[in-house]
């Protein structure tokens, strides 16, 4: 069965839309707001793809230190490893600098603007 794991905030209408067509959906959490099972603890398989907004794996300014690559390969590492495609929704006129916030932006890593994030999300179920 095909599975999206969403960050807080993801759009509650699409969310709807894909579970009453048999997709479930499951609430992960990035490691500071606890809203579902955290990120990094997914395994192989439990989802098809994660969705949310940029802001929900950017820590705040004090957070940030000059460990903020290694604080985000840590909170994405289990995406990576299990190739699990990570959908950060963000205006298309800003994905450039959405880019550049990420840094060297890991291949399954994907900005996509809120028009388009259906259609991405469909692309790996």
């Amino acid at each position: 069965m095909a599975r999206v794991g969403y960050l807080e905030g993801t759009d509650p209408l699409l969310l709807s839309s894909l579970t009453a067509e048999g997709i479930e959906t499951l609430p992960v959490a990035n490691t500071w707001d606890g809203h579902g099972k955290p990120i990094n603890q997914l395994g192989k398989g439990e989802v098809n793809v994660v969705v949310g907004y940029l802001h929900k794996v950017i820590p705040t300014e004090q957070a940030r230190t000059s460990m903020f690559e290694l604080m985000l390969d840590n909170l994405l590492a289990t995406c990576k490893v299990h190739g699990i495609p990570l959908l950060l929704i963000t205006p298309a006129k800003l994905r450039d600098k959405a880019k550049k916030l990420l840094g060297d932006t890991r291949p399954n890593v994907h900005i996509v603007a809120p028009e388009e994030l259906e259609a991405q999300i469909r692309t790996y179920l």
